[in-house]
């Protein structure tokens, strides 16, 4: 794994004095060039799997250079909570709210420089053209979105192997990005997860609208430039207590605390 040199103690702010101006600094900040510097980053590392050589330092390095590629589009950084994570010795289940595409690229430059992990993911995603071959190779658990009982027992089952084998679970609850939480959709399958396992729950607020939905491919919007702050804040790990219902409770709290902090829309 890679070290966190890229962070500083606790947290990670993305230095604005780095932005470029003028001409090429609103060509950088365009959604062109973010798809652009995108499809490089995929096709070298949908090489790199192919060649069997797409190892976990490989996904944090495309993972780290897709962040940077986000900030010379215009995105500002704001991470914290690198402190909860740091000294957890053994794998964890992470719980997080979903706004973008943007967490899932983003995601393991953070974690997986201290934790193995992957994703629960829907099955478009391992299909999708050229990415769907590297979201495949980090073994992820895919799930349909069609069959909740269905799902469930995927996540229960292969979820289970892959915490046994040492390996985190990322888990989005939701059944579909939002720019908002709602609290009713927000289900309970991590903490289930975390509670057959006897692991410890690490919930996630993150608000990543920066990176919008797209129209005719969701996973390829625009960015819209009013909400350029990008937030990510890892929380306490968690117990899961009794039936794991107050656990529930803790995480839906964090997440929508955080959000409101950030003048994110939270539904109750």
């Amino acid at each position: 794994m890679l070290s966190m040199q890229y962070f500083t103690e606790n947290s990670y702010q993305t230095d604005v004095s780095d932005s470029s101006s003028g001409f090429f600094g609103r060509l950088q900040r365009s959604g062109l060039v973010l798809y652009a510097g995108l499809f490089r980053i995929v096709l070298r590392s949908r090489k790199l799997v192919l060649n069997g050589k797409y190892d976990s330092k490989e996904w944090v390095r495309s993972s780290i250079d897709i962040m940077r590629l986000l900030e010379r589009s215009g995105g500002l950084f704001n991470v914290g909570g690198f402190d909860k994570i740091r000294n957890i010795n053994e794998p964890v289940v992470f719980v997080s709210n979903h706004m973008s595409t943007l967490e899932t690229l983003v995601f393991p430059c953070l974690i997986v420089p201290f934790l193995d992990a992957t994703f629960v993911v829907k099955d478009s995603l391992v299909r999708f053209p050229l990415f769907g071959t590297i979201m495949r190779s980090v073994n992820p658990v895919v799930v349909s979105r069609d069959n909740s009982k269905n799902d469930l027992l995927t996540v229960l089952n292969k979820g289970s192997e892959l915490l046994k084998s040492g390996i985190s679970i990322i888990v989005f609850p939701q059944s579909t990005r939002r720019p908002y939480l709602k609290i009713d959709e927000f289900n309970s399958l991590g903490v289930k997860l975390a509670k057959k396992n006897k692991v410890k729950l690490v919930p996630v607020a993150i608000k990543t609208d920066y990176w919008k939905k797209g129209k005719l491919v969701s996973e390829l919007g625009g960015l819209d430039r009013k909400n350029s702050n990008i937030y990510i804040e890892f929380g306490e790990p968690m117990d899961i207590e009794d039936s794991g219902k107050e656990t529930h409770r803790k995480v839906i709290d964090f997440i929508s605390n955080r959000l409101r902090s950030w003048n994110a829309m939270v539904i109750e």
